[in-house]
């Protein structure tokens, strides 16, 4: 969304609430495209309810602009199937990069318990030496010039992020792990001093299709 439309809905929100969609499109002065971002980010729950129906009155709230011409503010909402709790975090992500509701991988736990995965809070009270199996969304790679190879990664669950310790030799056999996933589980050996922690890695395992079209996006120094 532009700024100057934010900065629009920022002042005419407080001179008081707003009332419905329309309401919301004209006194903030918004266009179609305006709405539609709003409403596939979910802002506007509270005027709409969930987006299938708040991207239809988003539609409405403009019909000069769009193939709805005749369409008015009377014009009932139809009836239409709600998203499943997938598809909402799917959408959160396309539009902020993030969700409000559950992790992607709170879904995913009961099959990454199959593949005993651990998430991140019950890997913190592990001991120091203790096999271990972690899986997160890659959200850091980096490799600094003065780590002789060493790739550092961290992971993202429901529960909170590890930190992954890559070794230059394991980084040489899993590459493509290491670069291309999205996902990864990682097998490996857990590393306690004191609050200090990390998974050295033995195994990468790319398992990035359980995340469907969830996209996601990792800062990367390498």
């Amino acid at each position: 969304m532009k700024a100057e439309a934010a900065a629009r809905i920022e002042m005419a929100r407080a001179v008081r609430p707003f009332r419905d969609v329309s309401d919301l499109a004209r006194r903030a002065q918004l266009d179609r495209r305006d709405l539609e971002v709003l409403a596939a980010a979910n802002a506007l729950l509270s005027l709409a309810g969930e987006r299938r129906a708040a991207l239809w009155q988003a539609v409405a709230a403009v019909p000069d602009r769009d193939l709805l011409r005749g369409a008015t503010d009377d014009d009932a909402t139809p009836e239409l199937a709600p998203m499943t709790e997938g598809q909402q975090i799917v959408s959160d992500y396309r539009s902020t990069g993030l969700t409000l509701g559950r992790h992607p991988l709170a879904l995913l736990r009961p099959r990454l318990a199959k593949m005993r995965l651990v998430p991140s809070d019950v890997l913190m009270r592990y001991r120091n030496g203790q096999l271990a199996r972690a899986c997160g969304i890659v959200t850091v790679r980096q490799r600094p010039g003065t780590a002789k190879g060493v790739m550092f990664m961290t992971l993202e669950d429901e529960a909170g992020s590890v930190n992954i310790i890559v070794w230059q030799s394991v980084l040489e056999k899993f590459r493509r792990e290491a670069l291309g996933s999205s996902l990864l589980a990682v097998y490996g050996v857990w590393l306690r001093e004191g609050e200090v922690r990390h998974l050295v890695a033995n195994r990468l395992v790319d398992v990035t299709a359980l995340l469907g079209e969830l996209p996601t996006v990792s800062r990367d120094f390498c």
